[in-house]
């Protein structure tokens, strides 16, 4: 397998990934059998990814950094993320809302360890250093003066580098910490009557607003790039109190269209331009 067909195969098996999770997402099972869920198609998606890299020989460092510092990642937080989120719904008390609220209060100050623990790695991590990335994220050239996971020799040598494990449980936690702030401070967070409150309703069709929001993820316009579509569907679903259904089969049903794919977003360039040209007279 060359990179290209690498890329490719990696690029679908996320997609199919993130659009079978938001599927469960939205499903009206409860959160414990969610994750049971998410965690099992995960499962297989990362045991695919292995496979990939089995089959491939990496043609550079640089190609090899980039899989075991941006791609594997990726699909092991995921992992990662609901396997704690399973653990903590789980096991939580019936009782009031501060009883509650001190349960994830705990969870959450038990992030603080792992952010201590590994403090020196995630400065790296999070200014985007590269110097360092050859001994961290290259496979068979872990440093002993370097600080590894405990759990280093229980990994794959051939699937795994000496810290990709750790950038994966800095992605999940980060998740799970803005998971848990949700839960421990709920005044901050913006909650789905706020928007209810709103005058502010979707007029035009549903079809229209998914080709605006797919255009807008393609593009990049939401954290930097790094938000996925079904974040982006969610937010827009609750300001706008609307329900988008099964957005994965409108995107479908507009690539099908045989003229004007992308109709919606040429209206509004038109009367953008319209607007504009009628400013300057």
């Amino acid at each position: 397998m060359n990179g290209q067909n690498l890329s490719k195969n990696v690029e679908e098996l996320w997609k199919a990934l993130i659009e079978s999770i938001d599927l469960i997402q939205r499903s009206e099972t409860n959160e414990i059998l969610k994750a049971e869920e998410i965690l099992m198609q995960t499962d297989v998606a990362i045991r695919n990814l292995k496979k990939y890299v089995q089959e491939h020989q990496f043609q550079d460092w640089a190609e090899e950094i980039f899989f075991f510092k941006n791609t594997k990642p990726k699909f092991v937080s995921i992992y990662i993320f609901f396997s704690q989120l399973l653990r903590i719904e789980s096991s939580k008390p019936y009782a009031d809302q501060n009883v509650l609220k001190e349960y994830y209060e705990k969870e959450r100050m038990n992030l603080l360890y792992f952010y201590q623990e590994q403090k020196e790695f995630i400065s790296y991590y999070r200014r985007n250093a590269s110097y360092l990335d050859k001994k961290y994220f290259v496979r068979f050239k872990f440093d002993f003066k370097l600080k590894l996971s405990p759990e280093f020799y229980s990994y794959d040598e051939d699937f795994s580098t000496s810290h990709d494990h750790t950038v994966s449980q800095i992605i999940a936690n980060d998740r799970l910490d803005s998971y848990l702030s949700t839960k421990v401070d709920r005044e901050k967070v913006v909650d789905k009557i706020v928007f209810q409150s709103s005058q502010l309703e979707w007029t035009a069709p549903k079809v229209a607003l998914t080709e605006l929001l797919y255009a807008l993820y393609l593009t990049k316009c939401f954290n930097g790039g790094m938000a996925d579509p079904s974040e982006i569907f969610r937010w827009a679903e609750t300001a706008l109190n609307i329900n988008l259904g099964n957005y994965h089969k409108t995107l479908n049903e507009i690539k099908l269209r045989k003229i004007d794919r992308t109709k919606f977003l040429k209206l509004i360039h038109q009367n953008m331009e319209l607007y504009i040209d009628s400013q300057e007279d």
